[in-house]
């Protein structure tokens, strides 16, 4: 699963009102470029679309659900396929059910010491959030330079046009919601509008086919 959000660099952060409409903006999202998508546990019947999901994009696209709050949220996530698990915080309870469960957990950290915690109990990942108002691409490579083993997922408050930057300074991949998932097109189920958002962030992003340009 490492080099698979490697080789997206982009990881799709979508957060939709029910399971339905989260379904049609993953497809359209693919469609539009999308190699990887989390869908936020934030989301009504969220394990029911990741369910749905896994059986119905095309193979290579990996689906994982994002805001995993408890080991229950884990569980249940889990059971519906999804293939890497997110948290915005650290969690040593979430970190053991995905775990015993053998799927992999990028809980969210911003200071040194909540990163070492995360590596040590195991995270082959870490989420970086809020990314962008804590200091940006300085901020990671700040990271870096003490803790060069780190594979971050950075997230929060990150344009497209930043996401070469994000990558240049050593993110695994970088997490974008709103840009590939326009909120007034999720609530009009404007499936067209939200693959042209796709393909303009990717575009904007400097990738084609999963790769970065720079």
């Amino acid at each position: 699963m490492i080099e698979t959000l490697r080789k997206a660099r982009v990881v799709g952060i979508l957060r939709a009102d029910d399971a339905q409409s989260a379904r049609l903006a993953a497809h359209a999202a693919v469609r539009g470029g999308l190699t990887s998508i989390e869908l936020t546990f934030t989301t009504p019947g969220a394990a029911e679309a990741i369910r749905s999901l896994r059986t119905e994009l095309p193979a290579g696209i990996s689906i994982g659900a994002g805001t995993i709050m408890t080991p229950q949220d884990a569980n249940d996530a889990v059971e519906a396929g999804a293939e890497f698990l997110v948290s915005p915080h650290l969690d040593a309870e979430v970190a053991a059910t995905a775990r015993q469960a053998q799927v992999m957990y990028i809980p969210g950290t911003l200071t040194p010491t909540e990163i070492v915690s995360a590596i040590r109990w195991g995270a082959p990942i870490v989420k970086i959030f809020p990314a962008g108002s804590a200091g940006g691409t300085q901020y990671l490579r700040d990271l870096l330079g003490p803790l060069p083993q780190l594979k971050a997922l950075v997230t929060g408050g990150i344009k497209p046009t930043e996401v070469p930057g994000y990558l240049h300074a050593g993110a695994l991949a970088v997490g974008l919601g709103s840009n590939l998932f326009p909120r007034e097109a999720l609530r009009a189920h404007d499936a067209h509008a939200i693959e042209h958002a796709t393909r303009a962030a990717l575009h904007e992003s400097g990738l084609a086919g999963g790769t970065c340009s720079t």
